[in-house]
């Protein structure tokens, strides 16, 4: 689609969403200058609401320790609920899928990918650590464990050592005697070199996509990418140079496609069965809104990797703020290391997963798990829904594409509050509406965020009706005149060609073209309706 296209496809979508049923204008006809003007639709004030964060949406094992993170950082829930789905998600990564299907094999993985969005201050950091510690936990024991294993290695590394002189000397006897075959001094060198032992990794901060795909090389059931400051990610995926990079992320989000790396400085080949990343992280307001605007409007990122943020909140910073000096829920931290534990060594055949055979009848393929009958109907009458909405060509192509991608996120999030339950065999109903619940909170967020991109646009806007009330343009104008003089919020040339066309499309100026010498110049006429201060 032309970068034209897509403008104008977002304006639609804007006066869509914000114009109010058409009234009956209030001035009689035949007013002096008034005669064909409709009256101006309001300009949209703020961002959309969104929908507030429920404790229920969080497995019911986890509830009373995310109420006590939340109520000790004095943070907003949104955040902690985001960081414990997408902890979750990792821990049990490829260890088993879901089938959202009753007979077919699509299957889909549990990695989540989440982003926060909040001003500074907001403590969107400490609530993630928080939410997070029962994942570290696991990693400082999984270090632990390492330590031990690497000084078993290095006694085991030098006996191999000592063994291979060992046969090296007596097969040089035996060649010297003469007598002894090939296969039997072959069999003298054969000794079995001890591995060196893999760290097993949960997080994985600030590294490179070879580096992660190294990593989890070693770690085939995935990884949590957890930064701080996640835009700085994307915009570095971004370029060009990171290509490469971009598609690795864009794999991990699909949890079960295979990636090959071929380095000539670490060897061809390297390869990784499925890649399975889950991401989390925080950003600003005004930084995710210059990103999507550019995502959505043709520019680098405009090939979906910001719509696979499925689990992404924008939650509003209100209410008192209350000093709260106590320890923590022991039990309920006990009880979330408990959830994660059991995540973190979950066997799928014990809780009644299947799996696929191959040819010869060995395993094939991801473990998994069904709805039941219960949830299974709940799902289907949610995605028919789903599928009608998305082909209904209704919703903003940016929009259309994140809540497509909802197919992975619902399934994904009820395996998830299924198996943190402690659940066994199908998922059930519970987990599933729970799911579906998820679903509609978090699209009251994707749309805050998809409509913050007019931010600016509706600045630049309200500029350039208070410059034509003040005087300073007059009624007719073209928009040479609104980006010459460098006022605030009006210099930059394309912010005020989208300003120009939203006041048009509600009504606050008119367009028409005249015929210059050199090429049609462009003059737009204001509404006098909308001149009164």
């Amino acid at each position: 689609m032309a970068k034209a296209e897509r403008l104008a496809v977002i304006r639609e979508a804007l006066v869509a969403a914000y114009r109010p049923e058409p009234e009956t204008p209030s001035d009689p006809p035949g007013s002096p200058g008034l005669d064909g003007w409709p009256e101006p639709q309001p300009l949209p004030e703020g961002l959309p609401p969104v929908a507030e964060f429920d404790y229920d949406l969080v497995p019911d094992k986890l509830q009373p320790w995310a109420q006590d993170i939340c109520e000790r950082v004095q943070c907003a829930p949104d955040f902690v609920g985001a960081a414990i789905m997408a902890g979750l998600g990792s821990v049990i990564g490829r260890k088993l899928g879901i089938r959202p299907q009753a007979r077919t094999d699509w299957t889909v993985t549990p990695n989540q990918w989440a982003l926060v969005i909040g001003r500074p201050g907001v403590l969107k950091s400490p609530a993630m650590e928080a939410a997070l510690s029962p994942l570290k936990r696991l990693a400082a024991a999984a270090t632990e464990e390492h330590q031990a294993e690497l000084a078993d290695y290095k006694a085991r590394a030098t006996l191999f050592k000592l063994q291979q002189e060992t046969a090296a000397a007596d097969v040089k006897k035996k060649l010297a005697k003469g007598g002894a075959t090939e296969t039997e001094l072959l069999h003298t060198l054969q000794l079995d070199e001890p591995e060196l032992p893999a760290l097993r990794r949960y997080i994985a901060n600030d590294t490179t996509a070879a580096a992660l795909g190294e990593l989890h090389r070693q770690n085939q059931n995935g990884l949590l990418v957890f930064r701080d400051e996640l835009v700085s990610l994307l915009k570095s995926l971004d370029r060009e140079d990171n290509a490469e990079a971009r598609g690795f992320y864009l794999t991990g989000w699909n949890g079960d496609s295979p990636y090959t790396f071929d380095r000539i400085t670490r060897g061809f080949n390297l390869h990784i069965p499925a890649v399975c990343l889950s991401l989390l992280g925080s950003t600003q307001p005004g930084r995710i809104a210059d990103y999507i605007r550019q995502a959505v409007r043709g520019g680098s990122g405009d090939d979906g990797l910001i719509q696979r943020f499925g689990v992404l909140v924008w939650p509003d910073n209100g209410g008192d703020w209350r000093d709260v000096d106590r320890w923590p829920d022991n039990e309920a931290r006990r009880e979330a290391n408990r959830v994660f534990e059991n995540l973190d060594r979950l066997e799928p055949a014990n809780i009644g997963a299947q799996q696929d055979t191959g040819y010869h009848g060995e395993p094939d393929g991801l473990p998994y798990l069904r709805f039941d009958s219960a949830g299974l109907g709940l799902f289907l009458e949610w995605r028919t829904d789903l599928e009608a909405r998305l082909r209904g060509g209704d919703l903003h192509p940016a929009m259309e594409s994140h809540l497509s991608k909802y197919r992975k996120l619902v399934p994904g999030l009820a395996l998830i509050l299924h198996l943190a339950s402690g659940g066994v065999g199908p998922v059930s109903e519970r987990a599933t509406l729970q799911a579906l619940a998820w679903g509609e909170y978090l699209e009251t967020h994707a749309r805050r965020a998809y409509a913050s991109v007019t931010t600016p646009e509706l600045a630049a806007a309200k500029a350039i009706i208070q410059r034509l009330r003040k005087g300073d343009l007059s009624r007719s104008f073209s928009s040479r005149d609104v980006w010459r003089p460098g006022w605030a919020m009006l210099s930059d040339r394309e912010q005020v060609a989208d300003a120009l066309r939203l006041l048009i499309d509600l009504d606050w100026l008119g367009m028409t073209k005249q015929e210059t010498k050199g090429r049609t110049a462009t003059v737009y006429e204001a509404n006098p309706r909308g001149l009164a201060a």
